[in-house]
């Protein structure tokens, strides 16, 4: 292994992981309603539906190159997954315990999200295109990749989830709950529409 591509790799996985998107914001959002511990399915959820994206993605990154529309397509739903999941989180009221569980988003939810997730896709796309040979060449050195992505990714969501965590504990008051699901919905909205635009 070159030491080099392994900054490189680092240099990109790191920040794309910790920057905002679907899977952070969103973990922020469920954090500052159901707390760290209320969000953990979710997280598993996206750390297996990531890392399962990324083991395809691997796979079939030749077929992928050359059906850009397809995936373009698939950016789009993806990006109205995440507004309607923005809407859910701005429009609901501040948590109490009766209804806490019934509005938990889960291990479910949180796979299905990788699935129209446009920026894990890209992540994905370029990490196997540009620094596939990390590990050397065949399918074990791709799912060495997509551990390497894991052992980022999940702090990641994570440190999202605990701030948003903390943000509860600060708006602690009806009004100012209802201003942070507001706030946070609005994070997530934004995030939709970024994914949606051409780039």
């Amino acid at each position: 292994m070159e030491t080099e591509l392994l900054l490189a790799t680092l240099a990109f996985i790191i920040p794309m992981c910790f920057t905002p998107g679907p899977n952070n914001v969103l973990c922020a959002a469920h954090g500052s309603q159901h707390g760290l511990k209320g969000s953990m399915p979710l997280i598993a959820g996206m750390a297996v539906g990531w890392s399962s994206l990324g083991l395809f993605v691997g796979a079939a990154t030749v077929f992928i190159e050359e059906n850009e529309e397809f995936f373009q397509l698939l950016t789009y739903v993806g990006a109205a997954y995440i507004a309607y999941l923005s809407y859910k989180i701005a429009t609901s009221s501040p948590i109490d315990t009766e209804h806490e569980q019934a509005d938990r988003l889960g291990f479910r939810t949180g796979m299905a999200l990788q699935i129209v997730n446009g920026k894990a896709w890209i992540h994905f796309l370029v990490l196997m295109t540009a620094f596939g040979g990390l590990f050397g060449s065949g399918f074990v050195a791709k799912a060495l990749l997509v551990l390497l992505n894991l052992i980022f990714g999940l702090p990641a969501v994570v440190t999202w989830a605990t701030f948003g965590t903390l943000l509860r504990g600060v708006f602690s008051t009806e009004k100012s709950a209802k201003n942070l699901n507001m706030a946070m919905g609005a994070a997530l909205f934004a995030v939709a529409v970024w994914i949606a635009l051409p780039h």
